[in-house]
């Protein structure tokens, strides 16, 4: 009998936890349900969505049944990975599928597996319950009903089986990109949701890097973009938090030179900085921030679909975080500003803004202050010389010409579309008249042969007089332009000189002399120039770039498909007209002085010479 009621309770235990429905929590719900967190937060015990608010729409986007992809733009500390913990807590309790989280590697992966994603999700008891422990490995971990497979992006292989419902990216900007091999890990990753096409989820989050970084696309590419807005203690309008509306109150009166100069530190200076409010002009403290924080609301900045939006996409500073104050946010700008590896982290982890180098950041807008008063097609009267660049792209060329005078003084007075090179042969043969109507031929043409390489050879070989080949360089160089030597026997350009380009140095100067007034040394452009030569020109920035062997700076693309061939082509101009000795104009000016005895010379050597033909 005994034997027989136990055998029954546990039919009917088992019975009973098989038939039972799940909860019908939210996310957010979920987590002041069930979360525990651990010694190592700040608040040890059962989650509290009132201390970080702005996580709770985040998370509850994942019980959203229009919505496929979540991406998350944030400062750190403002708890991104627990709100994929929380996530992923839900998933294993309520939707039991198939999960995979990517990191930027396989040994990342492995420490968070083991550091803190494991301890974190046992924590909660009814997890734990569900938990395989003797089937489950490091990057595999085993749950009733589903698996957690942990990848990092550095292993395609790995990312290229298993259908998956839910996905997510921690970190995801420090992801690499595609390969010439494989499409990028973000791609192969997301192409084991096919199967669940409509019910899949996708959770992405990172600090921004470059506009170009994977996090900031995604924003960019959203349905709907989101931004955290609060009441303010005061006038009780909804704002949203910038760092420029933070007031230091010890650079009222005085600029931070002459601070310094006076003695005073960053600690000083950043002591008692408060938020002046851009309604009100109010000062809103610490403490008044995070009563503010808890009112907060999400709310759209920005849709680009008219129905229920499938992406969604958040973003959050630092400002927001009950962990950083007024203060500290100020002394890390006083203490980074001045050096550019650091000041990229303060925009990237603390304001979670994509990097850009100001000192060489160009817009379109400053192309069009450099114009002259000149129409196209005029050389300016003080030019000496005309030079042009052809940048050579898969199904047509991008072409311009460019003046030149002393001091690296230049204005663009035409550029242009073709469909091949022939089209530009006139172009670049024809005479073009200066305000003193003296007529000018372009001295030396650069051409691009990265694409379409045999019909550029061909080409130049049949325009040698002022044309020329050019390719640039993937690594900087010690000097601006390399001349070397086309040994490619079955070319009509075998023995042609190659000019190699370090395009980064060229793009410096282009850049440098944009910011320059207008005149002697600057870099100028016709009346009425075009918004499209405007826009590819200042296609580009300066950034950080983190590589294997520490950070450099490179230009890249500001939107990842923005064209930039009008920039490419007055790069190879200016490199011609270095080849030209643009640089040595100047020199010609100089009247050379009189000769006299002092250098040695006799005076019936000097009759001699200034005689000939005396004989």
């Amino acid at each position: 009998m005994r034997s027989r009621v136990r055998t029954a309770r546990l039919f009917k235990k088992v019975v009973s936890s098989a038939l039972k429905l799940p909860e019908n929590l939210t996310v957010s719900q979920w987590a002041e349900k069930y979360r525990i967190l651990d010694e190592s937060s700040a608040f040890s015990g059962h989650w509290n969505n009132d201390v970080t608010p702005y996580l709770k729409d985040i998370m509850d986007s994942l019980n959203d049944r229009h919505i496929r992809e979540i991406n998350f733009v944030k400062s750190t500390q403002v708890g991104g990975t627990e709100s994929l913990i929380n996530m992923l807590g839900w998933v294993i309790m309520n939707d039991p599928a198939q999960c995979l989280i990517v990191y930027p590697t396989d040994d990342l992966a492995k420490d968070i597996s083991t550091d803190r994603l494991r301890p974190s999700l046992l924590k909660t008891p009814e997890i734990e319950a569900l938990f395989y422990e003797n089937r489950s490995k490091i990057l595999n971990l085993k749950f009733r009903g589903m698996n957690l497979y942990l990848n990092g992006a550095n292993s395609p292989s790995k990312l290229a089986s298993k259908p998956i419902k839910y996905l997510f990216f921690d970190e995801i900007d420090k992801l690499g990109g595609a390969s010439s091999k494989e499409a990028s890990p973000y791609n192969l990753a997301k192409e084991r949701t096919k199967t669940h096409n409509f019910d899949k989820k996708i959770f992405t989050t990172s600090t921004p890097t470059l506009r170009s970084g994977y996090v900031w696309k995604l924003h960019e590419k959203a349905d709907e973009q989101k931004e955290y807005f609060v009441p303010c203690p005061h006038c009780g309008e909804y704002i949203t938090l910038k760092f420029k509306n933070i007031h230091i109150p010890g650079l009222v009166s005085r600029s931070l030179e002459e601070a310094h100069k006076e003695g005073a530190t960053n600690e000083e200076l950043a002591e008692g900085s408060v938020y002046v409010c851009q309604e009100c002009g109010c000062l809103i403290t610490d403490r008044e921030k995070i009563k503010a924080v808890r009112k907060g609301e999400w709310r759209t900045v920005n849709k680009e679909c008219v129905a229920y939006p499938e992406k969604v996409s958040f973003w959050i500073n630092s400002l927001y975080s009950r962990f950083v104050t007024w203060k500290d946010i100020i002394l890390e700008f006083l203490n980074t500003k001045d050096d550019p590896d650091e000041f990229q982290n303060f925009v990237n982890s603390w304001l979670a803004e994509p990097w850009e180098d100001s000192r060489l950041k160009t817009s379109e807008e400053l192309v069009m202050e450099r114009q002259t008063h000149l129409p196209a097609l005029i050389v300016p009267s003080w030019a000496k010389m005309l030079t042009g660049g052809i940048d050579v792209q898969e199904n047509c060329i991008y072409w311009t010409i460019r003046a030149w005078g002393d001091y690296l003084t230049s204005q663009n007075i035409a550029h242009g579309q073709g469909l091949s090179l022939q089209d530009v042969e006139d172009v670049m043969n024809s005479f073009y008249e200066s305000e003193a109507h003296e007529k000018f031929l372009v001295s030396l043409v650069l051409v691009d042969s990265g694409n379409d390489t045999d019909n550029v050879y061909d080409f130049c070989a049949l325009n040698p007089e002022w044309a020329l080949p050019c390719k640039g360089s993937s690594n900087p160089m010690q000097t601006h332009f390399k001349l070397s030597v086309i040994n490619k026997s079955s070319s009509k350009a075998c023995g042609m000189n190659l000019v190699l380009v370090d395009t980064g140095k060229y793009k410096d100067m282009i850049a440098g002399r944009m910011k320059k007034a207008n005149g002697r040394g600057s870099w100028m452009v016709y009346s009425g120039c075009d918004n499209d030569y405007a826009q590819q020109v200042t296609a580009e920035h300066k950034v950080n770039v983190r590589t294997q062997r520490g950070s450099r700076q490179e230009w890249v693309k500001k939107k990842s498909h923005g064209d930039n061939h009008y920039l490419d082509a007055e790069v190879y101009a200016m490199a011609a007209a270095d080849i030209q000795g643009v640089r040595m104009l100047h020199l010609n000016n100089t009247v050379a002085p009189k000769n006299n005895a002092t250098d040695g010379t006799t005076k019936e050597e000097e009759w001699i010479n200034a005689n000939d033909d005396w004989i």
